[in-house]
């Protein structure tokens, strides 16, 4: 992996090797333990500068730096009464590496987060000369290790939505690692679902998911790097051309057009004026680029180095990964709920002589299955009602039940009727390459002025008839057998229905399960039934809901209930 480094946007020259001294700095202490010398690659590593720090006792500046939390104060304190567990284990450690030192040898610890990074520092200490000549210390900045990306490995991918990765991502990487991260996608992935990135044209346009800032609210970072902001990337930026190389690109400011948007922005000059480094680097899944991640720090941490391109490569392999399900699943969701919404009926058509309600609960998570239901307007103000139950559920009921409910509607619209309408879904329904079951289905004709309807069943449980009363009466028809086993023979029944009764059909998975036989189930829904109807005021539409939910039984199967009535 090559580390491009840059400052305002050219290129720099990199150490011999490619590795760099980032994180790294030495200084020396006197026998009691106080700071002698204090170079300027100490300032970085500790966030003090030399003017704080030269004079003071070595134990009092690594407190100062590891209270601060990355955030270093002006001055160290001055309060040694301090017994907090933190100062202790400092102090402790101090002592023991100034009498190693004293016994002239050398001494090498890895100390708790006490450099301005916030991360682990590997301190060495060694005698200068002889007794009484003092120490020199030599720090080194552990990049992040096992236990960091561990909890990226943990926190990452927890769900498969898009934008809530990006934010794990984000959470993961500020503090610990960043002062700032931030997630891009390419805009046409979100827009099209497009897998990759291509490098067609300048400039890209990209959508950030995510981002976060240390030390501020999400309001607050909200307000100055907005989620879900499209931005023209020109092939200048640090993002652009890392996601051009497919490689970590570093820079030490801000390209000119992004630093005068953050600008105009609430807190965006002070943004700009803090962060003193920033790390690109490309979201690669799969052999293919989905996206870059920034990483910025303050100008109180060290610069981004190549250790720091190594962590930051490590983590972008599994956001890529995650982001890059989420988008999968994303697309195939979004395929999936287009499709079921095309297959829904359109607003149903009813005369103006019927009420009719109807309720439609499918199982699981989709949008439609096995299970359908409509209503078409017939000369003379009839309306033909059909309902029907592919059986099974899911996709593969869902696209026998389209073909049927279509051939269903355009037979009655042809005025054809009961009994032939479903000898001919019969034929169909046995010709059907994708229809490894059969499917039952009830075709109903009423006839407002007439008083009448007239049934012809497929395999399909028996109507029901509510009287005005409350009573209810399961109405004996000829069941005939289900569709597409090519019996071809289903008989008509006409009978009157009486002023203020209410025609019920349904769906077995109404009235039927596992857990509660089929005669229960029956009794359960003429109780539903007449109960709901017999209340003051009752609505078809409000007694369709409230019965479909009472009687559901634990989502096993698609329910399907129409209610419909003769309008006084």
């Amino acid at each position: 992996m090559e580390l491009q480094i840059a400052g305002g946007g050219e290129p720099a020259v990199s150490p011999p090797g490619g590795l760099g001294l980032t994180g790294l700095a030495a200084f020396t202490l006197d026998e009691q333990g106080r700071v002698v010398s204090w170079p300027v690659a100490a300032s970085a590593l500790f966030g003090l500068g030399g003017d704080a720090v030269i004079g003071r006792d070595v134990r009092d500046v690594l407190l100062a730096v590891s209270a601060s939390g990355g955030r270093p104060p002006q001055t160290p304190p001055t309060d040694h009464r301090e017994t907090d567990h933190r100062e202790t284990g400092h102090r402790e450690l101090v002592d023991r590496a100034l009498a190693e030192i004293a016994a002239g040898r050398v001494w090498t610890a890895t100390l708790p987060p006490v450099s301005a990074a916030g991360r682990p520092t590997t301190i060495r200490c060694e005698p200068l000369g002889g007794p009484g000549s003092g120490a020199l210390v030599t720090a080194l900045l552990a990049p992040p290790g096992p236990g960091w990306l561990s909890e990226a490995a943990t926190r990452i991918g927890s769900s498969l939505d898009l934008a809530q990765t990006a934010r794990e991502v984000t959470e993961v990487a500020v503090p610990g690692f960043a002062a700032m991260a931030t997630i891009f996608v390419p805009e046409r992935m979100m827009a099209a679902g497009e897998l990759a990135w291509h490098r067609t044209g300048h400039p890209t346009v990209v959508r950030r998911l995510a981002a976060r800032l240390d030390g501020q609210s999400p309001d607050a970072t909200d307000g100055l790097l907005y989620p879900g902001e499209v931005l023209a990337l020109g092939d200048e930026t640090a993002s652009f051309r890392a996601m051009a190389d497919r490689g970590p690109v570093v820079v030490d400011r801000l390209d000119l057009e992004s630093a005068q948007r953050v600008a105009r922005r609430p807190g965006g000059r002070e943004f700009t004026g803090a962060h003193t480094s920033y790390l690109a680097v490309p979201l690669i899944a799969r052999g293919t680029v989905v996206g870059c991640a920034v990483f910025g720090r303050t100008a109180g941490s060290p610069a981004f180095g190549q250790a720091d391109a190594v962590a930051a490569g490590e983590l972008a392999s599994r956001a890529a990964v995650c982001l890059d399900n989420a988008r999968l699943y994303d697309r195939e969701r979004r395929t999936a709920a287009a499709l079921q919404r095309g297959l829904l009926p359109g607003r149903p058509r009813v005369p103006p002589g019927l009420e009719v309600a109807h309720r439609y609960m499918p199982v699981g998570d989709s949008v439609v299955g096995g299970d359908w239901h409509d209503i078409v307007p017939l000369p003379g103000g009839r309306a033909a009602l059909i309902v029907g139950d592919a059986m099974g559920h899911g996709p593969e009921a869902a696209a026998v039940m389209v073909q049927l409910r279509t051939a269903a509607h355009v037979l009655a619209d042809l005025d054809l009727p009961p009994g032939e309408v479903l000898s001919r879904l019969d034929k169909m329904a046995a010709g059907l390459a994708s229809a490894p079951f059969a499917a039952t289905c009830i075709y109903t004709i009423i006839d407002p002025s007439a008083s009448s309807c007239e049934f012809a069943q497929a395999g399909h449980h028996p109507p029901l008839l509510v009287l005005a009363d409350g009573t209810t009466q399961v109405l004996d028809l000829p069941p005939g057998l289900p569709l597409g086993l090519g019996t071809g023979s289903f008989v008509a029944t006409r009978i009157g229905l009486p002023p203020g009764a209410t025609l019920a059909l349904y769906t077995d998975g109404l009235v039927e399960s596992r857990t509660r036989p089929l005669d229960q189930g029956m009794a359960a829904l003429r109780d539903a039934l007449g109960s709901a109807l017999a209340r003051p005021r009752a609505t078809l539409g409000s007694t369709c809901a409230t019965v479909s939910q009472a009687l559901r039984q634990q989502g096993e199967d698609d329910i399907t209930l129409v209610l419909t009535r003769i309008r006084r």
